[in-house]
This record gives structure tokens, sequence and C-alpha cells, in this order.
């Protein structure tokens, strides 16, 4: 990048997908048709097989060969806190780094150049501009083939694309990072809350509602002020300060301290689905994946220390309950006491020891990742896989020792004497739930299960004398079952639909009449017709006779001829029993409607 660009490097780390090199330039920013320069450029470097080689340099000398450089002067002063620090020669190259490193280029044997966006020193919009350029590289190119198939992959499930074209959700500039949920997206949206809500009621959790808007009182007593404050959205509000809330826990804290509590009370679970904000950076903003406003399955357990074994695996239940009805699988990681932690060794000696006896009862695999809990309590870190191998870090449970002192939360113990400090246990499941959506799009691919599905069912008349008895299947079956319904409208898009239906059918003389109609179509009727098929229904009960194509049996019958998503053939069944079998779809939540219908 110093060779091709120009440019001053400032931070260039290894990500989980590859790395990433971040440069100021003066007067320009980096374009997509540059990157295949750049990469040409490494590759010529891994040719000349230039080696690494490690120094130790004094931080004298560093700040004198860097003087160019405002950015490596500035890590130089701000991190190194010693005379000398190492730094890496490769070839023209020398850079900071602790390493360590391959022995040479050559060891790289397939390397790509991705992609660039923009970003700020130090993530920080007063800060100068930089453009940071995305990297992947492996020891094989086999490798590379299979990382470049996964891409294409996920490229074809992204989540952007199948919310625009199935109309679930959009964004607009006027509200950057805020989704705009369309009736068929809130459906998802509103199903998955259900969903919780549900489990919530099995689990003795308490829903609760809290304020959005705090003053900046309560973020100065839980911290946040002084370290988040860069994240929050605040404003003046007469002679005070405050600010929209990015997590629920200090409110929750509040409801909390409102009123005197008992053991006898314990544990406290309280639910949240509240409104968040969190003011990202407008270049890390990404679909649903990156936002500015969302909402999570949020709650905090108020336990007392000897009752977190047991909380902890009714968290660990509830997320396999919970994924494994979308079908994920998981991982499981113990992170423990970091260097920085905050309170005493024994209160935290004690909370890993019951996180390990919960995890070794709930049976599943899972790692110790020792030194990389939170400063303030060990966490469990739970990382989901999809459809295409990608793992999402999604559900988190965490302890907290040190929020309960900072608000002054106690408890009367049993003996009516003694006050404590209660534990707080951070948990969700989905997370953010517009994160969760953007992941269950692409595990699926746009093939929603059909309990969450918002197209359930559609219901096609196929002859204008259809569409009355078509409307009154959709309107007793929506008011009744509460189900995701359309009506096909008697217009062009049947034919094609016609057409999809009976092309396998024996009869030659109606194929070649069939195919004729569909023939007639405009090319954005044809689009539509595939698209319908492909896409929007779950389970398609068509008002027809499928050998004979016509729709007044049914109508007669008071049935409908069902075939699903897939296209696979049920016949005729009357509409009380098809919706008796879509109700129980939809309640059991089953993932293989089309074979279990």
């Amino acid at each position: 990048m110093e060779l091709y660009y120009g440019g001053h490097l400032g931070y260039g780390p290894p990500i989980e997908a590859g790395f990433y090199y971040d440069m100021f330039l003066e007067d320009r920013a980096v374009s997509s048709e540059e990157l295949s320069a750049l990469e040409n450029l490494c590759k010529a470097i891994i040719q000349e097989k230039q080696p690494f080689e490690r120094l130790e340099v004094s931080k004298d000398v560093l700040l004198d060969m860097f003087k160019y450089n405002k950015f490596k002067c500035c890590i130089l002063n701000e991190k190194v806190n010693t005379p000398t620090t190492t730094v890496y020669r490769c070839g023209p190259l020398i850079d900071l780094c602790k390493g360590p490193h391959i022995r040479h280029t050559g060891k790289i044997k397939a390397i790509k150049i991705f992609k660039h966006s923009s970003t700020y020193w130090e993530g920080n919009p007063a800060m100068e501009a930089l453009q940071r350029v995305y990297g992947i590289s492996f020891p094989d190119n086999k490798m590379m083939t299979a990382w470049e198939t996964l891409q294409e992959e996920a490229r074809n499930r992204d989540h952007r694309n199948i919310g625009k074209e199935q109309e679930l959700f959009f964004f607009h500039d006027l509200s950057p990072g805020s989704c705009f949920f369309l009736p068929k997206g809130a459906f998802i949206y509103n199903t998955l809350m259900e969903f919780i809500r549900e489990e919530y009621h099995q689990r003795n959790f308490t829903e609760v509602l809290s304020p959005n808007i705090y003053n900046s009182k309560l973020w100065e007593a839980s911290g946040h002020w002084q370290h988040y404050i860069e994240n929050m959205f605040t404003f003046g509000i007469e002679k005070d300060t405050f600010a929209l809330k990015p997590i629920n826990c200090p409110g929750h804290c509040l409801m909390f301290a409102h009123r005197p509590r008992s053991w006898r009370e314990m544990p406290i679970r309280y639910a949240d689905f509240g409104v968040l904000h969190r003011n990202e950076l407008s270049g890390t903003l990404s679909g649903l994946t990156h936002v500015r406003r969302f909402q999570q399955d949020d709650a905090h357990i108020f336990c007392t220390v000897e009752q977190i074994e047991e909380e902890i695996k009714g968290c660990l239940q509830f997320l396999q309950s919970v994924y494994s009805t979308f079908g994920f699988s998981f991982q499981l990681t113990l992170s423990t006491r970091p260097e920085n932690f905050l309170g005493e060794v024994e209160i935290w000696d004690e909370a890993e020891k019951q996180l390990q006896n919960s995890l070794m009862e709930f049976g599943k695999p899972w790692k110790m990742n020792p030194g990389d809990g939170a400063f303030y309590g060990p966490k469990i870190d739970v990382k989901i896989k999809d459809a295409i191998g990608r793992s999402h870090q999604c559900a988190t449970i965490q302890l907290d020792f040190q929020l309960p002192k900072r608000f002054n939360l106690t408890y009367v113990s049993k003996d009516g004497h003694d006050k404590k400090n209660p534990v707080i246990i951070h948990r969700a499941i989905l997370g953010s739930l517009e994160r969760m959506i953007a992941i269950l799009s692409e595990n699926y691919g746009g093939k929603w299960p059909f309990w969450l599905s918002p197209r359930q069912v559609m219901v096609i008349p196929v002859e204008p004398t259809c569409e009355n008895y078509a409307l009154q299947v959709k309107l007793e079956t929506f008011k009744v079952h509460n189900l995701g319904i359309n009506i096909q409208d008697y217009a062009n898009e049947w034919k094609g639909v016609k057409f999809q239906m009976i092309k396998r059918k024996e009869s030659s003389e109606k194929k070649k009449d069939v195919l004729e109609a569909y023939e007639k179509l405009d090319a954005e009727s044809k689009i539509l017709t595939v698209k319908m098929i492909q896409n929007q229904g779950k389970l398609i009960l068509i008002c027809l006779q499928a050998q004979h194509l016509v729709g007044e049996k049914e109508k007669a019958n008071n049935a409908v001829n069902v075939r699903t998503r897939d296209n696979k053939i049920h016949g005729e069944i009357s509409v009380a029993s098809a919706m008796d079998r879509l109700k129980n779809l939809k309640t059991s939540r089953t993932l293989n409607a089309e074979e279990e219908f």
C-alpha cells in the first residue's frame, strides 16, 4: 500500500476472515479498480520470497524513523511504554509489529485483495478519514478456491438482496442505520419475539418495560459515560445532558433498587425488548448486521452467588431449545478472569467453578479461554454455525459482580441481618433481532420455515369464477389461524403459475395451450410468476383440480388443492383439514413443513 498508493500506514491487524490495513491518503480514495493492481504487486513480492526479520529497536530511533508518519508516531507514543519495542523488516518495509510471522513471503500460495472501505483514525469521526483495504491469504490454492466458493454462496444468500426481493425491509438515507421493516418483515420480527415470549413464560422470566432516555448521571454510575460515550447518542434537555440507552442493564438495576429486596425473591429474572441505539460509524453500517437502532431479547437475572450454577444451567437449556428450533449447531467457550479484573479473587474462583459445573452438567462440548473474561465477571461465549459453515456470535451469558456494587444493589440475607450484593447474569439468546433476521435469512437462503415465513400460504384462483371463493378461504384462514396468507389476483401472472404446474402433465395439447399463453406474457410478468413460485409461497393452496385446470370442483366441495413450495402435490383436501394441518405446523415450529403437511 505504501509502494502503490504512497499512503501513510496506520493499523493493520489480522481478523477472523483475513486481515486489513488502514492508510491515510491526503486527497483521494481507493477505487475498486485498483485492487487488482495491488494484488499483482503482492504476488510479485510473494515470488521474491522476502524474509520476515524481527528487530528490537529503541523507541527514540523509531520515532525518528517514522517522523514522516504521524499515525505510527502516535502508536509509539501512546502504546509503547518501554525503551525498546519490536518491528519486522520485510523487503523495503519496516513496520511496528509484535509478531510472529511466517519465515518468508513465499510461504503464501494464494492471496486475494477483495474489498475496501473508509474509516476514521481510532474510530473517531473527528479524526482523519482513512482508507481500509482488506485481503486474505492461504498456504494452499485449494483453500483459496474453497473460500471463493463460500463467498459466492454468501453473495447469493445476502440478506440485503433477500430483504429487497421479498419486500421485508429497507433502509433510507434520512435515518441511516435504522431499518424500515415492511409488513412481511415485521411479521418475522414479531414472530421471533412471540417465540421468545413463550419461552419466557415457561422459564419464569418477567417481561418489563424501561425508558429509552436517561440522565447522564445514570451512565456515569454504570461506567458507560467514561468508557462508551462515543457510541452513545447524547443531547441536552434544559440544563441536563441525556442519552438514548445503548443497553438495558442500568435501567434494570434501577428496577431492582426501587424497593428493598429479600433473599426469598431471588432469583429475579427481568426480560426487556426495549429499543436500543448505538452511535455506530456510518462506514461500519451494513444491512441488518450493523445498525444504530435495534432490539434484543435482553434479560438480566439477579441472583445469589449460590444460585449461579442453576441459573447458568437454565440459560444453556434455553439457548439449546431456541437454536435447535432454528436448526443451528453451536460452540461454547468459557472465558475466565482477565488481568485487569475487578473484585475479589475468591468470588471469581467460585463463579468460574460454578460455570464449569453448569457446562459439565449441560453435557455439550466446550472449550476454556483463559483470561478472556470481561473485567466485571467471567462469561460463556456462544457461536452458532449456519448452513454454509459460517460462525456468528449471538447469544451471551455473562456474570457481573461490579454493576450491583456500582448501583449499591442489596438484598436481605437469610439470617435477616446482613445485606448482600446480588450477582447479575447478562443473558441474550437471539441477541439483536435485526442481526438474527439477517443470519436466518441467509441461513435459509430466503426459504423460510413455515412458522417464520411471512408468506405461509398463497391462494391462487385459476379462473375469475373462483376469485370470491379464494377470498373466502383467505379471510377464514387469516382470521382463525393468523397465518401469513396472500391471494394471487386473477391477472396475467396466474397463467405463468398455471404453466409451471401443468408442464409435467401428459396432455401435449394442454401443454401447448398453456405454453402459448405463457409466451404471450411480457418479460416482467414472466419474472414475477417464476419468482412467486420460487420465493413467495411456503405452501400453495390452489383452487383448482390439477389435471383438468378447473376450480369449480374445489369450490363445490369446500376444498383446496395443495402443493408445497418444492412442488410436491398433496391433491384435494378440505379447507378445514388443511387449516388444521397448517395450524399444527405453525405451533410445532417444524423445519420441514413440506414433508410433514
